[in-house]
């Protein structure tokens, strides 16, 4: 007969998800999971796989506690002011927290481009290409833009919002919002 779990799994992942944001997947060890999770080795690889399966479901939580900031953003009708509350939006919450800074599919993305990992690269593609047509359905809503300035502003506003994300990690909020200010100065 199985066990029954001793802790809340969306708590664990929630824990976990922390660390890795915090701290980066290769930085992490299972230590420092055992610790923040607070539950051993055994019960994570029972529950998770591995570190690898943990840090997977630690993106999928991520990646559904921004969806109500994405959902806002794509019902949003005002075009690129949609876009630019939508960078204010995303960096908002590293300003109240001295521990995680920056976004973490961003700082995930960072951290595996240059590694071949399937699971994770499909991750991120899926959640960047979900942005970037987002960005373009806003662009379009000005009809004077033609189709490839549509594709170049919104290439150079996902680009902007990676340097966004990495920027909150160390900057200052006064300089977070000069850099968002600036960055639709130029569109």
């Amino acid at each position: 007969m199985a066990r029954t779990k001793q802790y809340n799994e969306a708590e664990v992942i929630q824990k976990a998800m922390h660390l890795f944001w915090k701290n980066g997947y290769e930085a992490t060890s299972m230590q420092m999971l055992e610790k923040a999770m607070g539950i051993n080795k055994f019960s994570i690889y029972s529950s998770f796989g591995n570190k690898h399966g943990l840090f997977l479901e630690s993106l999928k939580l991520y990646r559904s506690n921004v969806s109500q900031v994405l959902e806002k953003l794509k019902k949003g009708t005002q075009g690129i002011e949609d876009i630019k509350h939508f960078f204010y939006d995303s960096v908002s919450s590293s300003f109240k927290s001295d521990n995680i800074k920056g976004c973490f599919v961003t700082n995930t993305y960072n951290e595996f481009s240059d590694k071949e990992d399937e699971c994770i690269q499909k991750q991120m593609n899926s959640f960047m290409d979900n942005l970037k047509s987002i960005i373009i359905e806003k662009l379009k809503m000005d009809t004077s833009k033609n189709e490839e300035t549509v594709l170049k502003q919104a290439n150079y506003l996902l680009l902007a919002k990676h340097g966004l994300a990495a920027a909150a990690r160390v900057n200052t909020k006064k300089e977070i919002e000069d850099y968002i200010e600036m960055v639709f100065k130029n569109l």
